[in-house]
């Protein structure tokens, strides 16, 4: 009897223990991953042509400027333009009192008239002299004083009709008129004020905007490395379409009209370490004005198989290089160290470290490991962020 419940209690504990160990094994296991292993976005390289341009900062300039200018002194007496409209070249813009130079013309035309007396006197008595000496009538010297003195009539006839243009031009330089065709600014001078000749303060300035100049600015570095990438052949040039130049305003509109590239300085300028290029763009609604600041883009030159890397699949190493995921061999996760040009778009150009083909992470990077499988889909091709969590079924009522 005492055997038989010994026996017993023994069963009863090993059942016990034996279903605490299946107890514990399945929490063990409860957990455990499911799904396999993590899904990647990836973006396949595929080299394509890419037309690189730069966008550099500068501002407008009119196409043809001149300041007018008085070229003799006087009383203005009446100003004949409307200011800020457009003038033409050879317009009367102010009249200076001519009382003057009307005067000193009248003067000049008179003393012409008394050379030309002279100078027909003169003549007459030189021709005379002239045969009376073959006959000895008249000495030699006589003869030399007046062919003489024809000479010197005609020197001051000369003279007079040089004084008289002299005149004439000065009179006509009251009227002042423009020099070139344009839009005229405001008048610094009104009715009644006294001018110089050559004055340091220009009566007005007129600016030609039918066309206009945009003036930017590129550092020498720059210049430099463009040179370096299209002689390693990096870069080749684009053809007649590189000189075609885009503008963007300061309200971040861009002009409608394309420009052309004429000229690039031959000097670097020394205080700002800059070369300056001039492009011109047709401005026939005058929406550009001088002085404006814009930023035009310029193509430097078209990469053929370039390597474009979405930027949101590069990260940095402590030293500063890029990096990227690829999914490589058994689809695992390999690091790749990459060198970067420049930015096209949101995507890096890559010069190293990728070829076609290459399946590099942008999305799901951070769920990765080197060395790890991966399962790579295509970027894109299911929506980002974590799936919505599975809903749980309700737990069961308490009796």
């Amino acid at each position: 009897m005492h055997h038989t419940t010994r026996t017993r209690l023994m069963a009863a504990t090993l059942l016990l223990v034996a279903g605490l160990t299946a107890s514990a094994c399945s929490k063990k296991q409860a957990p455990a991953p499911q799904g396999g292993p993590p899904e990647v976005g990836v973006v396949t390289i595929q080299p394509k042509n890419v037309t690189l341009t730069t966008e550099l900062s500068g501002r407008t300039a009119p196409y043809l400027i001149a300041e007018v200018r008085p070229q003799v002194g006087g009383i203005i007496k009446k100003r004949l333009f409307t200011e800020g409209s457009d003038v033409q070249a050879g317009q009367v813009l102010y009249q200076i009192d001519p009382a003057t130079y009307e005067a000193a013309l009248a003067s000049a035309r008179a003393t012409q008239g008394r050379a030309e007396a002279t100078l027909t006197s003169a003549r007459l008595k030189a021709e005379r002299y002239q045969e009376l000496v073959k006959i000895k009538a008249v000495s030699q010297q006589d003869n030399d004083d007046a062919q003489a003195a024809l000479k010197q009539a005609e020197a001051e006839l000369a003279a007079a009709k040089a004084a008289v243009e002299t005149a004439r031009i000065n009179l006509a330089y009251t009227k002042v008129t423009a020099p070139i065709s344009g839009r005229i600014g405001r008048s610094t001078m009104t009715e009644g004020a006294l001018v110089t000749a050559s004055q340091q303060t220009a009566l007005a300035t007129i600016q030609q905007l039918g066309t206009i100049y945009v003036d930017v600015t590129q550092s020498s570095a720059e210049l430099l490395a463009l040179k370096r990438n299209l002689a390693s052949g990096l870069l080749r040039k684009g053809g007649a379409d590189q000189t075609k130049v885009k503008l963007i305003l300061e309200d971040g509109s861009t002009y409608g009209l394309p420009g052309s590239l004429k000229f690039s300085e031959v000097t670097v300028d020394q205080s700002t370490g800059s070369v300056t290029l001039r492009a011109v763009f047709p401005n026939p609604k005058q929406q550009l004005l001088p002085g404006m600041f814009v930023r035009a883009v310029l193509e430097e030159g078209v990469s053929e198989q370039a390597i474009l890397v979405p930027q949101r699949g590069v990260t940095r190493t402590p030293k500063g290089e890029a990096l990227v995921m690829v999914v490589g061999a058994e689809e695992k996760v390999e690091p790749r160290p990459i060198k970067v040009l420049r930015t096209v778009g949101d995507a890096w150009l890559a010069t190293e470290g990728l070829k076609a083909g290459d399946r590099v992470i942008v999305e799901g990077i951070q769920r990765t490991r080197p060395g790890t499988p991966v399962k790579a889909l295509p970027f894109g091709s299911k929506p980002e962020g974590p799936a919505p969590a599975q809903q749980q079924p309700a737990a069961p009522a308490k009796k």
